[in-house]
């Protein structure tokens, strides 16, 4: 399927691993000019360059931490003065530490409000101007399934995702005169780098092993598997093609059917 997205410019947050870099390569595969970002110029640098090779065409990159309200201001002016616009706005960021009620400090909300909603808002507010004056967008927020169903011992996931969802119902109504979408993909279990610490603290929690928390999670599935980057970032790229222009304010799990809920 031709997702007519060639010459798009899509601005990937999170992007040098992960469930982020999974979705910039593939919509560098689908002819979008990819904007990487993330805190490791290092990193984001051999994730441009590996996507230039394999698709002929120059990648950017923009060095930021979300938590940080200046540094997120900064990176919108810095692609802004690079290509001009973005049409495809995926926000993605680091999620916050696992911990129940007792265990999380006032410092911990303020750092997980900035990382995982305000950085949202933010990006939204850079990059919206720019779509509407175009007349069409794609905004396309990488949630968790802790937004239809709360996970134990990720209180803060829970409350700030559940957050953004809120967000981007609202900015769906807002937005759609301008043919501007925004949906939610929300991730189970899926096997990244984050995942795996989430793994070891839970392992940590219950005296068991690593390897037999993974286990126990992914049997939890129906697939009776774990999640792979790939799988949630086709649906990325489905959502930002035309294919999906009537799809708007949704929540779309990519969990190998692990929620109970209907909805």
């Amino acid at each position: 399927m031709d997702f007519e997205l060639k010459g798009k410019i899509a601005f990937v947050g999170g992007s040098s691993a992960g469930i982020g870099r999974a979705v910039a390569g593939t919509l560098a595969d689908e002819g979008c000019i990819v904007i990487l970002s993330g805190r490791r110029e290092d990193a984001l640098r051999a994730v441009a360059d590996e996507m230039r090779e394999r698709t002929g065409v120059t990648h950017h990159w923009v060095v930021v931490d979300f938590h940080a309200k200046d540094q997120v201001s900064a990176a919108i002016n810095e692609v802004l003065k690079k290509v001009g616009h973005v049409d495809i706005l995926v926000t993605n960021s680091g999620g916050p530490p696992p911990g129940g009620f007792d265990e999380l400090d006032e410092e911990r909300w303020r750092q997980a409000y900035q990382n995982t909603l305000m950085h949202v808002v933010r990006l939204a507010r850079g990059f919206v101007p720019g779509m509407q004056e175009r007349k069409w967008g794609r905004i396309i927020n990488i949630t968790s399934i802790s937004v239809k169903e709360p996970v134990p011992n990720l209180l803060l996931s829970n409350a700030f995702r559940a957050a953004v969802t809120g967000l981007a119902k609202t900015l769906s109504r807002e937005l759609g005169r301008n043919n501007i979408t925004v949906n939610n993909v929300a991730p189970g279990y899926t096997d990244t780098d984050r995942l795996r610490e989430l793994l070891e603290s839970e392992a940590g929690r219950s005296g068991v092993t690593v390897e037999d928390v993974r286990k126990d999670l992914a049997s939890r599935a129906p697939l009776a598997r774990l999640g792979q980057p790939s799988e949630i970032a086709a649906l990325v790229a489905f959502l930002a093609s035309e294919s999906a222009s009537y799809i708007s304010g949704a929540t779309i799990p990519v969990d190998g059917g692990l929620l109970h809920g209907l909805l």
